[in-house]
C-alpha cells in the first residue's frame, strides 16, 4: 500500500473517537457556545408554521428520530440528490447539502439549514437578499479539526511521513530523519480565531507554542493567544510564525489570500497547515513555494482544486501531505450536528428563537 495513503488513513483516523454517551441540545449547545437568534423565528418576516420539510438523512432510522421532534409537519427524508429534487418543489425547509440548482428549484423554501459549516455552495440570490433563514452546524468542528490541524503539523516536523517512506522500503534509516522542528518555543500563527483556530490555539500552547492570530473582531484574546491582529495586518505577522495556519472560511477577502508575495514573507524554515478552504490559496504560487525552499513544508486537508486530480504536482512534493478534506470527519460531531439540527427543526415549527443563525453578508 502506497505510504502517502497510508498516512492519509493515520491521521483521519486521530480525528475520530469513541461517541459520547446522548447529550441534551442545551448541554450541547452550552459545550459549543451557540448561539440563539435575537428574535423568534414567529417575528421574522414571512414565517408560517411549515407543512413540509426535506431532510437529507445519513441513515433510515433517522426519521422516525427526527418526525418525534414535530409532529404533524411531513418530513420527506432523502438519501440521494435525486430524491432531493424529486421533494423540494413544495417543501417550507430543506435541511441538507447546498446545491445551488437544488435551492433554485424550491421556490417555497423559508429557511435552510446547511448540514456543513462552510456556505460558500448555498448562497443563491434569495439567500444572499435575506429571503431565507439560513442556519448551519457552526461551532460543531472545533475539536476535531484542530486536532487534524495539529496531526498535519506533528506528521511534518517530526519527519513522520519520511518514516512511512522508509517503512515502505522496509528500511531503518533514521539518518534522513534528521530535519526535526521542535513546537516547544516555536510561534504559531492562526488566520481565522474562530472556533476551529481557538481549538487550534488551544493546543498549539499545550505544546508550549506562543500563538499569535488574526480575525476581523470579537472578544479579548483567550489566555493561550498572545496577541491578536486584524486581518489587514496579515502581512506584517506572518514573518514571525513557524507555523502558519488557515482556518478561515471563504470569503470575498480570503480568496487566494496566500499567494506569492505573503509566501515570500513566511521564514524559509515555516510550514504551512491548511484546513480552512482551498480557495484561499492560489496553487501555482504554493508550488514555487516549496519546491523553491521558500517555506519548509505543507499539511493541506483541502486543495484547489478539489478533489486534486491524479498527477497534479503537489501530489509527488516529498514535504507536503495531504488528507482529502477529511478534518470533519468526526463520530461525535456527526451526533452533536443531529442534535442541533433536530432542536432547531422544532423550534422552528414552534416559532422560537434558533440557534446558529448564519449572516449571510459576512460569509459565516
Amino acid at each position: 500500500m502506497n505510504m502517502r495513503l497510508i498516512l492519509v488513513a493515520a491521521l483521519c483516523a486521530t480525528v475520530a473517537g469513541p461517541a459520547g454517551a446522548e447529550e441534551t441540545p442545551a448541554q450541547v449547545a452550552a459545550a459549543l457556545g451557540l448561539k440563539e437568534s435575537a428574535a423568534p423565528v414567529r417575528e421574522m418576516n414571512g414565517w408560517t408554521p411549515p407543512h413540509k420539510i426535506v431532510v437529507v438523512v445519513d441513515k433510515a432510522e433517522r426519521l422516525a428520530w427526527l418526525q418525534d421532534s414535530v409532529k404533524g409537519v411531513t418530513i420527506a427524508a432523502v438519501r440521494t440528490p435525486k430524491e432531493a429534487f424529486a421533494q423540494i418543489p413544495d417543501a417550507d425547509a430543506y435541511l441538507g447539502f447546498c446545491q445551488a440548482q437544488l435551492l433554485a428549484t424550491g421556490k417555497n423554501l423559508k429557511w435552510i439549514h446547511s448540514l456543513q459549516a462552510g456556505i460558500e455552495t448555498c448562497l443563491t440570490p434569495k439567500v444572499r437578499d435575506g429571503g431565507v433563514l439560513f442556519t448551519n452546524v457552526q461551532r460543531m468542528n472545533g475539536s476535531n479539526v484542530s486536532e487534524h490541524a495539529m496531526a498535519l503539523l506533528l506528521a511534518l516536523t517530526r519527519q513522520i511521513n519520511v518514516a512511512l517512506a522508509n517503512q515502505e522500503d522496509g528500511r531503518w534509516d533514521a539518518q534522513n530523519m534528521r530535519n526535526v522542528m521542535d513546537l516547544d518555543g516555536k510561534t504559531m500563527l492562526i488566520t481565522g480565531l474562530g472556533s476551529i483556530g481557538t481549538e487550534i490555539a488551544k493546543r498549539a500552547s499545550a505544546f508550549g507554542m506562543r500563538v499569535i492570530a488574526t480575525r476581523l473582531a470579537g472578544p479579548e484574546a483567550p489566555p493561550f493567544v498572545a496577541r491578536i491582529g486584524l486581518p489587514a495586518e496579515l502581512p506584517a505577522m506572518i514573518g514571525e510564525a513557524d507555523v502558519v495556519v488557515n482556518a478561515t472560511p471563504l470569503t470575498p477577502q480570503t480568496l487566494h489570500m496566500f499567494d506569492a508575495a505573503m509566501f515570500a514573507r513566511m521564514k524559509s524554515t515555516a510550514y504551512f497547515i491548511n484546513v480552512g478552504r482551498g480557495e484561499s490559496v492560489v496553487t501555482n504560487d504554493l508550488i514555487a513555494a516549496l519546491t523553491s525552499g521558500k517555506i519548509a513544508g505543507a499539511g493541506l486537508d483541502v486543495t484547489d482544486p478539489e478533489p486534486l486530480p491524479k498527477g497534479h504536482p503537489l501530489w509527488d512534493i516529498a514535504n507536503v501531505i495531504i488528507t482529502p478534506h477529511a478534518a470533519g470527519t468526526s463520530e461525535l460531531k456527526n451526533e452533536r450536528g443531529w442534535i442541533v439540527t433536530r432542536e432547531n427543526m422544532r423550534r422552528y415549527v414552534a416559532g422560537e428563537k434558533m440557534y446558529s443563525v448564519v449572516d449571510v453578508k459576512r460569509g459565516y
